[in-house]
């Protein structure tokens, strides 16, 4: 039986690919600062760890043979535009001590979480440009100490591959949402967001629900299962290169946020609230990779994926 690692297996999308793993009867070890929050967790065993300090990475990577390195200091935009150095520093050291401390106990396979941040911001600009292609990283203007970090680990990560032999593999996920996500405290990302504002006016009878922007400004948006299941195909596949994980559909975020308004049945009016930081104005992913070496695409439909995570939300308001 393969013994697997997801670290950062209390947030969100480690919940899900810990039972993701457990049903295709791998062994796994949870790692995280912190329990799931919103949920029980499947891991046989769950250590709480912080993967800042090398000799909890050494610990937590003893014995293991793939590890799935989820584990960051992140949030939403008004989170990740206002606390760079933080997120620079941890993020940085939980990175390379994972990645080496890997290395070091003959890990064979190591997947980094990267994100669509690593886009240059010049690339998103307006709403009528093409989608992001994987090469399109390059030259390099990622957004914040975010993507900053995101970008050079995946360096770091491709030369361990070239250097040490550690196979890894790269993945930048664009927007996912779903169950278990965080949804208030401020690092809840727009997906959950929006969902938890409109299902709260839906129950309070709120007259308005605030989004922030003028609404033009584009996204796609990814449901949960099907990004676990991009992420295990591209954990076994020959890809030793960046892959997008994402949905290519894309829209407004006001036609997102009437989306949800239909979905709950909500009669609340959406008003808008100035931005707090410079926000992308576009951000779709090209996945023509993901459709050529993992014959991978979103299966979900928005409307169901909304529907399921809408009555989450709604449970837990």
């Amino acid at each position: 039986m393969n013994k697997v690692l997801v670290t950062g297996a209390g947030g969100f999308i480690g919940t899900h690919l810990v039972s993701f793993l457990r049903q295709r009867d791998y062994w796994v070890r949870g790692v995280d600062i912190k329990y799931p929050e919103f949920s029980t967790t499947d891991a046989h065993e769950f250590e709480i760890l912080d993967l800042r300090r090398w000799d909890n990475c050494q610990r937590a990577t003893e014995g293991i043979d793939e590890v799935y390195a989820l584990a960051a200091d992140m949030g939403g935009m008004g989170f990740i535009s206002n606390h760079h150095a933080e997120i620079l520093r941890n993020n940085s050291l939980v990175s390379t001590h994972s990645l080496d401390a890997a290395r070091e106990h003959g890990v064979k396979r190591y997947l980094y979480t990267s994100s669509a941040c690593v886009y240059p911001e010049y690339r998103q600009t307006e709403t009528n440009v093409s989608p992001l292609k994987e090469e399109d990283a390059y030259p390099a203007f990622p957004q914040d100490a975010y993507g900053w970090e995101k970008l050079v680990t995946e360096r770091m990560a491709a030369h361990f591959r070239e250097d040490f032999g550690l196979e890894t593999r790269i993945v930048r996920f664009h927007n996912i949402f779903g169950p278990f996500g965080t949804w208030t405290g401020g690092r809840e990302k727009s997906p959950a967001a929006l969902c938890r504002k409109i299902a709260f006016a839906k129950l309070t009878r709120a007259a308005e629900i605030e989004i922030w922007g003028d609404g033009e400004q584009t996204r796609s948006f990814c449901y949960i299962d099907d990004c676990i299941e991009g992420i295990y195909r591209l954990m076994m596949s020959s890809c030793d290169f960046p892959v997008n994980i994402g949905n290519p559909v894309e829209m407004s975020m006001l036609q997102f946020a009437k989306k949800i308004v239909d979905a709950t049945g909500s009669r609340s009016k959406i008003t808008f609230k100035p931005l707090p930081q410079d926000d992308p104005k576009q951000r779709r992913p090209d996945i023509s990779r993901a459709r050529k070496y993992l014959d991978w695409e979103p299966r979900v439909l928005l409307v169901d994926g909304l529907i399921k995570t809408i009555e989450y939300f709604r449970k837990k308001i």
